[in-house]
C-alpha cells in the first residue's frame, strides 16, 4: 500500500511539473517558462507583474518581456531606458544586463548592440565606432538624443562573445540599446528594438 502511495505521489508531482502556467494578462506563458512554483519548470522562472511579463536579471533588475516564441525557444525583452539628458541606461547601477550562468537562458546571436557615452579605451576594440555606425542614427531620435555627440559604437553579439552579459559602466560605456535581427540597410523606423534571449530546452 505504501509503495502505491509513493508511486502515485511521484506521478502527480511529474504531471504538476509539466503543467504550463496560466496566462499573464492576455499573454500565454508556454512551457517550460514558469511564473509560479506550481507550474512550468522553476529553472525557467519569469515574473507576472500586474498582467505584464518580466524577466529578472542576475542582479535583480526587471526587464519587460515583449514577445515569446516557444517554437524557437526565444523571448525578447525591452532594452533599458536611456535616462533623459544623462546618457545613462536605467540598469547602469547593475552594470547592464547580466544573466545567471547557472540558468538555461543566454543572449542570442541576432542582437545588434549599440553602446553610448563610451571612454576612448573602446577605440582599441574591434567594434564599429565610426561615423557610419548604426548608433549615429539612434542619436538623432527620441531617447537617443541625450547621447548625441558622445563616443558610440555598435557590434553584433556573436558566438565569440560572452552570451550572458551586455556591460554598462562608468569609465566604459554608460548606456546601450539593442535591435533584434538588424538588416544592413533597414531604416530606423523599422528597427525591432529589444534583446533576444534564448533558452536551452529542458532535459
Amino acid at each position: 500500500m505504501v509503495h502505491v502511495v509513493v508511486v502515485l505521489f511521484i506521478l502527480v508531482t511529474q504531471v504538476s511539473a509539466y503543467r504550463p502556467c496560466p496566462k499573464c494578462g492576455k499573454i500565454k506563458v508556454p512551457y517550460p517558462l514558469s511564473t509560479d512554483e506550481n507550474c512550468g519548470d522553476p529553472r525557467y522562472r519569469i515574473n507576472c507583474n500586474n498582467g505584464a511579463l518580466e524577466f529578472m536579471s542576475a542582479s535583480g533588475f526587471y526587464y519587460k518581456i515583449l514577445s515569446i516564441n516557444p517554437k524557437a525557444n526565444k523571448l525578447i525583452i525591452k532594452p533599458p531606458l536611456i535616462q533623459e539628458n544623462t546618457c545613462y541606461s536605467s540598469d547602469l547601477d547593475q552594470g547592464g544586463l547580466m544573466l545567471d550562468e547557472n540558468l538555461p537562458f543566454n543572449i542570442s546571436t541576432r542582437n545588434t548592440v549599440m553602446l553610448f557615452n563610451c571612454s576612448d579605451n573602446i577605440l582599441l576594440s574591434p567594434l564599429n565606432c565610426s561615423s557610419s555606425s548604426f548608433c549615429r542614427e539612434f542619436e538623432e531620435v527620441g531617447e537617443g538624443c541625450g547621447c548625441k555627440g558622445t563616443l558610440c559604437c555598435h557590434f553584433l553579439k556573436d558566438s565569440s562573445m560572452t552570451s550572458h552579459r551586455i556591460r554598462a559602466r562608468l569609465g566604459g560605456c554608460t548606456a546601450y540599446t539593442c535591435v533584434v535581427d538588424k538588416q544592413p540597410d533597414e531604416p530606423l523606423e523599422s528597427w525591432n528594438f529589444g534583446i533576444e534571449l534564448q533558452w536551452l530546452p529542458p532535459f
